[in-house]
């Protein structure tokens, strides 16, 4: 039976206060749940399932559907709900023989999670963010990854003292910027760090100063004016791309 508790909970992981004071997130859909069960490396502290799901797990809990549409936080209720331990992970040491990705102050939670899931594409395993950066463990994030979340490892710390650390070991540090070079004709290493920075700023002074090599994505043709800037989901996409082509 779900109580009046278990519903206000559920609630609770729609803001990240909630979801810090639990340690849990809130996963929704046979899909994602299916993936996070088959995982094995993460742990679900509750299931919740309507007649019809096709999640088949030890533990899960019967729901009717009116209870379900109470509890999810999506315009359409799923036939399971899981929420999820908010897993300890370590921000990574730069190497150069990786490529990782970093988000400066990327706040928009659809965009975070279109890069997360771009970012799995691409075989990213490592995404550093800003503590100004959207949180990766919202629930329109966790469902913009469409289960890429469970792959790519998103750490949060400051940026300056990481990327710094970086420089010193050699790692270069790339950053897309209005004023960088041309990405399609610029050497790009195959290890390394890419900044993409806020929605509307850019990347940020501070992190700039940090950054080894400014790369731009230039518009088609060249010199045609339009549109001011990409989404930085999508520069992120033609960013990866980049790195991935080069022979």
């Amino acid at each position: 039976m779900v109580t009046k508790a278990d519903f206000q909970l559920i609630r609770s992981l729609a803001d990240k206060q909630g979801r810090t004071a639990h340690g849990l997130f809130l996963a929704e859909g046979d899909k994602l749940v299916g993936e996070i069960i088959d995982n094995r490396k993460w742990i679900i502290q509750r299931l919740f399932v309507t007649e019809g799901s096709k999640v088949n797990a030890s533990g899960a809990e019967i729901v009717i559907a009116k209870e379900m549409e109470r509890m999810t936080l999506l315009k359409s209720a799923p036939r399971s709900l899981a929420l999820v331990r908010i897993p300890e992970r370590q921000t990574p040491t730069p190497t150069t023989n990786e490529l990782v990705l970093c988000l400066d102050e990327v706040q928009d939670p659809g965009n975070l999670g279109t890069i997360i899931r771009t970012a799995d594409w691409y075989g990213i395993r490592h995404i550093v963010c800003s503590p100004t950066t959207a949180d990766c463990w919202a629930p329109k994030v966790v469902q913009a990854t469409m289960g890429a979340l469970l792959r790519v490892e998103v750490t949060y710390t400051p940026l300056v003292e990481w990327l710094r650390g970086a420089r010193q070991k050699g790692v270069a540090i790339y950053a897309t910027t209005l004023d960088g070079k041309d990405i399609h004709t610029t050497p790009l290493n195959k290890g390394g760090i890419v900044v993409m920075g806020n929605e509307g700023k850019g990347v940020s002074a501070p992190v700039l100063e940090c950054v080894s090599d400014r790369l731009f994505i230039p518009p088609y043709p060249a010199d045609r004016r339009g549109s001011e800037s990409l989404n930085v989901a999508i520069a992120t996409a033609i960013t990866l791309e980049n790195f991935r082509s080069r022979k």
